[in-house]
């Protein structure tokens, strides 16, 4: 799912473990391109998507989301659509995913900092690995 437009630039969070002292701004600019990359990936390996509103979402988290991650994403959609979800919350390492099952969509990404306090509707299973 390529970014274009103006926004590119804007879109991309850091793959990897996070060094101590280094901000999510300067982690940002230490890996341009790597998050697009990642995207990529996770829909030619696993047929997995992410909305814009997830990407806005992953991209402003304390927390790197590593290719480690999309494997599992992968394999909690495929169990919840096993057992027959439609929307599903997938809880991973600090983060709330609600994802279209169907669609093999993530909705939104939610880390532990906005967690708090949080409602999750219109989901029939949660998944959490």
């Amino acid at each position: 799912m390529p970014i274009k437009g103006a926004d590119a630039t804007k879109r991309i969070i850091p793959v990897g473990p996070p060094r101590p002292g280094v901000t999510g701004a300067e982690r940002v600019a230490a890996a341009p391109g790597e998050f697009q990359r990642l995207l990529e990936s996770a829909v030619a390996a696993h047929g997995l998507r992410f909305s814009a509103h997830a990407q806005r979402r992953l991209e402003s988290s304390v927390e790197p989301f590593r290719a480690e991650h999309l494997d599992r994403v992968a394999r909690a959609v495929n169990l919840a659509q096993s057992k027959g979800s439609r929307e599903s919350l997938v809880l991973m390492d600090g983060m709330a995913l609600v994802v279209s099952v169907k669609n093999r969509t993530v909705i939104t990404a939610v880390d532990m900092q906005r967690m708090k306090e949080n409602v999750f509707t219109n989901i029939d299973s949660a998944v959490i690995i």
